[in-house]
C-alpha cells in the first residue's frame, strides 16, 4: 500500500516575475515554451549562458497574474540578477517571495514509485506531468519532469499544511524524499550539475521534459540544439549504487587507469553520478568495475519516464 508523505523543501525559494511583459520576457530567456503554463499546467526550465551552459533550473508555475519560480534558495539573488541583465525596458517585476511561500514535496513511499496516481487522486489532479490546480492560496501540481516523483506545492507559509494530512498527507523526511529523487535520476541544481559548466542534455533536460525544441530562441538555444540533432552527447547523468563509503561530490570515478565520470549528490549507498557513456560499455564488457575513492560505483537503469 502506497503511504503519502509530505516534506517541506527548506533549500528551495520562490522567486516572482510579474508584470505585462513577463510572458514575453521570459520566453526569449528560457529552455522551455512559456506558452504551455496556464492555470492548469506548470513547466521546468532552465536559464542558461549564451554559450549554452548551465545556471540555473527551476519549475515555473502561474497564480493570478504573476509566474512562480521555485527555485535553489541559496541562488535566488544571483538568477534575480541574472534575469535583470536581460530586462532592458520590459515591463517585468521580479521579487523574492521565500517569506511569503513554502515549497513542499507531495510523494509516496510504496517501492520508489513517488505514489504515481494515488498522489493524484489525493489532490484532485489528473496523472499529467505538470497537471496543476490552485491550492490554500497557492498552487499545487504533478512534477513536470519524471513520473514517479509525485508532486509539488507552492503554498503561502500563513496557510499551514494541517490541509495536506485532511488529504492523507503525513509528514515525512528529507531523505525519503532524496532517496526518491536519485533512484529517479533527477538532478537537484547545482549540486548536481557544474554551474557554466553542465550541458542540459548530458543533464537529462530533453528525458525531464525542461526544454522545448520547437520554441524559438532562447539565450544558450544554439548548443543546446546542436547537441541534439549532431548526436553530441558523451557523458550522462547516471543513478548509481554506490558499495562502501559515500564518495563526496566531485570525487572522480575510475576504470583501471581511465578516469570515467565524476560523483555527484548521494546518500545511503545510492547517488547520482556524470558518467562517459563509452566508459559504461567498457566497464560492462570487460566486467570492471568503476571505482571512485574506497567505493564501487555500479551504473543503474532510472526509474520513471
Amino acid at each position: 500500500m502506497v503511504r503519502l508523505r509530505y516534506v517541506p523543501l527548506e533549500a528551495r525559494g520562490v522567486l516572482t516575475v510579474g508584470g505585462s511583459d513577463a510572458r514575453a520576457f521570459l520566453q526569449g530567456i528560457v529552455s522551455n515554451d512559456m506558452d504551455k503554463i496556464d492555470a492548469q499546467r506548470a513547466v521546468y526550465a532552465a536559464l542558461l549562458t549564451p554559450q549554452g551552459k548551465f545556471l540555473h533550473d527551476f519549475i515555473v508555475a502561474t497564480l493570478g497574474n504573476a509566474y512562480l519560480v521555485d527555485c535553489e534558495a541559496e541562488r535566488l539573488m544571483d538568477l534575480g540578477q541574472r534575469l535583470l541583465a536581460y530586462k532592458l525596458r520590459a515591463q517585468v517585476e521580479l521579487a523574492d517571495a521565500t517569506e511569503d511561500y513554502r515549497v513542499v514535496a507531495l510523494f509516496g513511499d510504496g517501492g520508489g514509485s513517488g505514489g504515481g496516481d494515488g498522489v493524484a487522486r489525493a489532490l484532485d489532479l489528473p496523472d499529467r506531468l505538470g497537471a496543476a490546480a490552485p491550492l490554500l492560496g497557492g498552487i499545487v501540481m504533478i512534477d513536470p519532469r519524471r513520473a514517479g516523483l509525485g508532486a509539488r506545492a507552492i503554498l503561502p507559509r500563513e496557510a499551514g499544511l494541517a490541509a495536506l494530512e485532511e488529504r492523507g498527507f503525513a509528514l515525512g523526511t528529507a531523505a525519503e524524499y532524496e532517496r526518491l529523487r536519485l533512484s529517479l535520476g533527477v538532478p537537484d541544481g547545482s549540486r548536481d550539475m557544474a554551474v557554466g559548466q553542465a550541458t542540459l542534455l548530458e543533464n537529462d533536460f530533453e528525458a525531464l521534459h525542461g526544454v522545448d525544441f520547437d520554441k524559438g530562441c532562447y539565450v544558450g538555444q544554439e548548443l543546446t540544439a546542436r547537441t541534439k540533432y549532431r548526436g553530441l552527447i558523451r557523458k550522462r547523468l547516471t543513478p548509481v549504487a554506490v558499495e562502501g563509503p559515500l564518495p563526496a561530490p566531485g570525487t572522480p570515478i575510475m576504470l583501471g587507469e581511465k578516469q570515467a565520470g565524476e560523483m555527484r549528490s548521494g546518500l545511503d549507498g545510492a547517488g547520482l553520478a556524470l558518467l562517459r557513456l563509452e566508459r559504461i560499455e567498457e566497464a560492462a564488457k570487460a566486467r570492471a568495475p568503476l571505482v571512485a575513492g574506497a567505493a564501487r560505483i555500479t551504473p543503474l537503469q532510472r526509474g520513471g519516464s
